[in-house]
């Protein structure tokens, strides 16, 4: 299950939050700190790590 990052519009605490794929979309995290449901969704870099065979 993927993690997201988020920041609270309110206080600007920066957490993070689990969820599914198919509920990044709807899913509205509250600020942990105060509990504000003002929060934005930080993107954050992707790394894929493959192994190669030879």
């Amino acid at each position: 299950m993927p993690t997201y990052q988020y920041r609270c519009e309110q206080c600007g605490e920066t957490f993070e939050h689990a969820e599914h794929l198919a509920e990044h979309e709807t899913a509205h995290p509250a600020c942990p700190k105060c509990g504000s449901e003002k929060v934005q969704h930080i993107p954050t870099p992707f790394v894929a790590k493959t192994s190669r065979k030879s």
